[in-house]
């Protein structure tokens, strides 16, 4: 666990883009894991093994695991980033 002022650090020691940064990050086999990504959509990463470096849900939507707040929902999507710097839409929640 990292905390602190080494969080900047970790966060770009593994490749995080800074308009993606959230407040949880995870490696997940070969993969960065960066926000409140639903658990579904980290299976899909897993068994799609697509050529990222990892997906983020910048922010913290309502309703996003961990920012429950009733039934309410805040649509959002999770971003798949790589190693160049391109990002794109990996997934939608809720749109």
């Amino acid at each position: 666990m990292t905390r602190g002022p080494q969080i900047g650090a970790m966060k770009r020691r593994n490749g995080i883009p800074a308009n993606l940064r959230s407040c949880h990050t995870s490696v997940v086999g070969s993969y960065r894991v960066e926000g409140h990504v639903p658990i579904d959509v980290v299976r899909r990463l897993l068994a799609e093994k697509p050529a990222v470096s990892g997906i983020a849900v910048p922010g913290m939507p309502i309703g996003s695991p961990g920012m429950e707040s009733g039934s309410r929902v805040e649509p959002y999507d999770v971003i798949a980033f790589d190693a160049a710097g391109r990002q794109r839409v990996y997934g939608s929640v809720n749109r």
